[in-house]
Parts: C-alpha cells; sequence; structure tokens
C-alpha cells in the first residue's frame, strides 16, 4: 500500500488518541468506552472521502486502544504511511526565489519531511525567513522580515498558543506595480508549528493573504 496520509492528518490522528485516551481514563462505564471509540474511528474515517480496504485495516484499529502502548503500535504502524513534503532543490529555490541569489535550502539531515505541511528557515546571508507551501496541489514561496516578538501568541498557520513572532512580505501590487505588506504572527519554531497542524485551513488562510 503507498502512503496515503498527510502529515497534519497524521498529526490530527495522533491528536485522537490523546482526546480517547483521556475519555477512557475518565470513565469506567463500558458503554462509555465503546463510544468514546467509535467516535474515534469516525472522526478519523472523516479525513478521507474514501477509503481502501486495506486503509480502513490500518485506520479503523485505533477503535482498539485501551492504553499508551497500544497508542504507540497504532502510530508506529501509520507512520511509514505519511506522505513527505517535496524535497527542497536548489531547483526549487530558483524557481520560487528568483531574485534570492545563493539562497541555500534547509539541511535536509535537519528535516523530517514527513513531520511537515510547509518548511520555513532563516537563511543566514540574506537575514530573512523563508517559507515554502502547498497551495492548490502546487509549491508556492514567500520571504520577509521576520521579529521574534518574545512572548506567546496565537499564531496563524497552527492556531495554536505558541512563542511567535511577526512575518512581514513586501507583496507587489496588481495595480500600479508599488509593494504592499502583508504578514501576521506565527511560530518561531517551525517544526513546533507543523506539529501542531491537524488542519490546512489556516495555513491556505495564510498563503491566500500573502498571494493576494
Amino acid at each position: 500500500m503507498n502512503p496515503f496520509l498527510k502529515s497534519y492528518q497524521y498529526n490530527y490522528i495522533k491528536a485522537q488518541t490523546k482526546i480517547l485516551l483521556n475519555g477512557l481514563s475518565a470513565s469506567s462505564d463500558a458503554s462509555v468506552h465503546r463510544a468514546r471509540k467509535d467516535i474515534a474511528k469516525e472522526n478519523v474515517a472523516g479525513l478521507f472521502p474514501a477509503l481502501s480496504e486495506e486503509q480502513k485495516q490500518l485506520l479503523y484499529p485505533i477503535a482498539d486502544i485501551s492504553e499508551n502502548a497500544d497508542v504507540k503500535r497504532y502510530l508506529s504502524e501509520l507512520a511509514p504511511y505519511v506522505i513527505p513534503f517535496p524535497a527542497i532543490t536548489d531547483q526549487t529555490l530558483k524557481k520560487l526565489f528568483p531574485k534570492a541569489k545563493k539562497l541555500k535550502a534547509p539541511s535536509v539531515n535537519d528535516l523530517n519531511l514527513q513531520e511537515h505541511s510547509y518548511v520555513s528557515w532563516q537563511d543566514d546571508g540574506t537575514q530573512k525567513k523563508f517559507l515554502i507551501a502547498e497551495y492548490q496541489g502546487k509549491l508556492v514561496g514567500f520571504q520577509g522580515a521576520f521579529t521574534p516578538m518574545n512572548q506567546k501568541g496565537m499564531c496563524a498557520i497552527c492556531n495554536r498558543f505558541e512563542e511567535v513572532g511577526m512575518f512581514i512580505s513586501e507583496i507587489k501590487s496588481s495595480g500600479d506595480g508599488s509593494y504592499l505588506k502583508r504578514g501576521n504572527y506565527i511560530c518561531q519554531d517551525s517544526r513546533t508549528c507543523n506539529q501542531n497542524i491537524i488542519s490546512l485551513e489556516k495555513l491556505d488562510d495564510f498563503v491566500e493573504m500573502m498571494r493576494q
């Protein structure tokens, strides 16, 4: 069976296992346990418009979880079926950031692409933050200034309360050729941010705002 899970879907399923365990520990009623397991199974199935029998056999055992050991086993069996984020090559950078000369991609040794819904890094040469995401089936890229806020706030991408900074990029106006500044608060640590993402809604909203 080929990989079919997106990173955010894996994160969502992982979150469902935590919710399930918490629910099981809060009650000793067998009927409540069955109901919570059914809900977890339905929530996971709801991520996908259709599932093959093989995929169901892989995902539906969430309803068999009763303890932490079950969660670890279940998630380890899912992990090989997560689709990695596309590798960032020099050619990718030239296409997405044609004006950024001598731009270096983040080291693949520092990234587990299966954990990423987007890739972001700080370039020491330009002192800018770069961000690459998938949007409507294509890779898109943004660059801009990033100012850490040294305090927690709501991230515009993962929608979680984390250490954030202000990311600001200049976007060329479609009218007179002038530039507009667009930005929002996003996580300082993109790895933490990616691990928080359980839906692409906020990421897509962020990308759409930056492209307007």
